[in-house]
């Protein structure tokens, strides 16, 4: 429903001068975002069987906001900063970026399943390749950017995101990528999904940037897919509980919206039937095409085109080559649009 060319925003300079410059880009889109954010987090379909309030929402949210600062003292300034240049609270940040492990924070409180969106994503290290669709309701499409970061201290990266939120999927000039899949957990205060992306960007070494996965206390559950230029490749499923690390080598490794890992399983919460029924459809199909991305975006099961705002839709879609410091990326369905290239 949302698509075109990419909407590039360079950012450059200290963390305050990088949220600075991000919350003056977007300013209206993330504060109209964080309206249809919060809107959404008090539906039933999204928080599940109990009422929840907008102020019950931005309470969990602010909850979370030492665990942040704690995590990455940096991070948490550049989210400060963007808020305070896009006119929201620090804990409404936490709402437009970390939404879904905000639901399964809500999830705790309000108990039942609630609605879960997804993502499709194949790890190949023996090609250099990670590729992955990013899936949401379709009026999330409308927010989609693509940062160019250059901080003061760290590498360089490009990152592809939505207004308001720092970072979902990405590759910085060390050649390390990074790429994610929602999870459905019982969350509990913590650290929220992109501020674990965006510190792994800022490493330049392969096993402090898994390190950066593996020791952050997240919020909710959500899959991180970590390649390195060298062709190292490693899966983790972070639960709010416990983490299952797999190190990918020779066959590709495809993961969509549901854990893989025994420890894992242990810990998601009750899904949705249709959610079970898609993810087990994409993993099969990820499966069979993962040496054949032209073949895996086309498949209408991967890249999924919506009727309406509320149903789920592919808002984009990437594949990079850290080798090459190389990513393709699409803003709307592949296919819909042409594919671009940015290098570092």
């Amino acid at each position: 429903m949302h698509s075109g060319p990419l909407r590039v925003i360079e950012l450059a300079g200290s963390p305050t001068e990088l949220g600075r410059g991000h919350g003056e880009a977007c300013g209206p889109m993330i504060r109209r975002y964080v309206e249809e954010r919060l809107e959404r987090a008090t539906d039933q379909r999204w928080s599940g069987g109990g009422a929840v309030t907008r102020e019950f929402i931005l309470e969990l949210a602010d909850s979370t906001l030492a665990a942040h600062e704690a995590y990455s003292p940096g991070l948490h300034e550049e989210m400060v900063a963007m808020a305070e240049a896009a006119g929201i609270t620090p804990g409404e940040a936490v709402v437009v970026g970390g939404f879904t492990d905000l639901v399964d924070l809500i999830r705790v409180r309000a108990g039942e399943a609630a609605t879960e969106d997804n993502c499709t994503a194949v790890l190949d290290p023996a090609n250099g390749v990670l590729a992955q669709t990013w899936d949401m309701h379709a009026s999330a499409g409308e927010y989609v950017y693509v940062f160019r970061m250059s901080p003061d201290r760290g590498p360089a990266s490009i990152v592809f995101t939505t207004a308001g939120c720092l970072g979902q999927i990405g590759m910085n000039e060390a050649g390390i990528a990074i790429g994610i899949n929602n999870l459905t957990s019982w969350g509990k205060v913590g650290v929220t999904w992109p501020f674990v992306v965006r510190e792994v960007l800022g490493r330049t070494d392969f096993d402090a940037a898994v390190d950066a996965v593996v020791s952050a206390d997240v919020a909710g559950g959500h899959n991180f897919l970590v390649l390195g230029s060298d062709g190292r490749g490693v899966n983790v499923e972070a639960m709010p509980g416990h983490k299952e690390i797999t190190t990918v080598t020779d066959s590709p490794f495809v993961h969509t919206n549901h854990c893989l890992a025994p420890g894992a399983v242990a810990e998601e919460a009750p899904r949705l039937q249709e959610a079970v029924e898609s993810s087990d459809i994409r993993l099969k199909l990820a499966t069979e095409l993962a040496r054949d991305l032209e073949a895996l975006f086309a498949e209408p099961d991967i890249s999924r085109h919506a009727s309406n705002p509320e149903e789920t839709a592919t808002c984009g879609a990437v594949i990079m080559e850290p080798e090459r410091r190389s990513m393709r990326a699409v803003w709307g369905v592949p296919g819909s649009v042409p594919w671009e290239t940015l290098t570092l």
